[in-house]
């Protein structure tokens, strides 16, 4: 079989928000990480809760472009110790990918209703980029 010329993988892009490094009070909080290419498109990912999250009341949401598009707000007791969570909206589909029109360097993390006082978050995004 003769080789196309098209690269046939996923890349992946790791963000990481922590509560002693970036604090947690309402409002964006913008965290940098690996970056992805203008023109790639979002196909799905994981929010790994490294580290419990802690915080009376409060939510936390992730965006890339638009509001919850990696995390819709959550609850912080449901933010537990070692918790997954996919990407949403679940399930992708080509309707619900999210294509970037400029290079992706930072996620907002947005704590609401109430500050978050300890926690750390990993996110994975899975990522193409369209020949």
């Amino acid at each position: 079989m003769q080789a196309s010329g098209l690269e046939s993988y996923k890349n992946v892009a790791y963000f990481e928000w922590d509560f002693e490094k970036h604090g947690g009070l309402i409002g964006d909080i913008p965290v940098g990480g690996e970056a992805l290419p203008a023109g790639a498109v979002i196909t799905g990912g994981m929010v790994y809760v490294k580290k419990g999250l802690a915080g009376s009341g409060g939510f936390m949401a992730v965006r890339a472009v638009g509001a919850g598009d990696i995390l819709a707000a959550t609850e912080v007791a449901n933010l537990t110790e070692n918790a997954l969570r996919a990407v949403v909206p679940v399930p992708q589909t080509a309707a619900t990918w999210i294509r970037l029109t400029a290079n992706l360097t930072t996620l907002i993390f947005t704590p609401s209703v109430a500050a978050i006082t300890a926690g750390k978050i990993v996110v994975a995004l899975e990522y193409v980029i369209p020949a």
